[in-house]
């Protein structure tokens, strides 16, 4: 389960990370460190951008999956 969600959290700040850059940078494709097509500053700043938004996606989906597992583990079992 938890492998699953650390995917799945992963894809979901890749895809998050390209609009959000898109969306502040006005470019369509995110800088990659070696490329000579951006500046240093730039490289930086969308890999910092990038680290905020994957721990914050990681979290998030760790801390729901907690939340999610202790739910069911934790519930009551049915009468029958």
């Amino acid at each position: 389960m938890g492998l699953l969600s650390g995917a799945l959290g992963g894809l979901v700040a890749g895809q998050v990370f390209a609009l959000v850059w898109k969306k502040i940078s006005g470019e369509p494709d995110t800088p990659q460190a070696l490329s000579r097509n951006y500046s240093t500053r730039e490289v930086l700043l969308a890999a910092a951008l990038q680290g905020a938004v994957f721990g914050l996606i990681k979290t998030a989906v760790d801390r729901f999956g907690m939340k999610a597992f202790h739910r069911a583990v934790d519930a009551p079992l049915p009468r029958r």
